[in-house]
């Protein structure tokens, strides 16, 4: 049978070139976006942190973290926005495990 609902990880990391006002912004989208297909469980910012290595030329990027539940074709959704949104220097979706 089918699943209806599977648990899931996403970090992502966000230009700092964004500002203090596009981050919480391109944050808030990203939130909201999630809450919309799914369920939110955890939300962790882990704010402005050094990169191990330059991506894009930047050294410094603005993590966010966060665990959810949604039907199991919103992810991939969700990765086409990351791939296309401006200011995503990474990011990084992973299925939990039920264990």
């Amino acid at each position: 049978m089918a699943k209806t609902s599977a648990n899931y990880e996403t970090v992502a990391i966000f230009n700092t070139k964004l500002g203090e006002e596009g981050i919480p912004e391109i944050v808030e989208k990203f939130k909201s976006l999630i809450s919309a297909n799914g369920t939110i469980t955890n939300v962790e910012e882990w704010g402005k942190r050094r990169l191990a290595y330059p991506i894009e030329d930047e050294t410094e990027g603005h993590y966010l973290f966060v665990e959810f539940s949604s039907a199991p074709e919103f992810p991939a959704e969700l990765d086409r926005i990351y791939k296309i949104t401006d200011g995503v220097l990474r990011s990084l979706i992973v299925v939990k495990n039920d264990d």
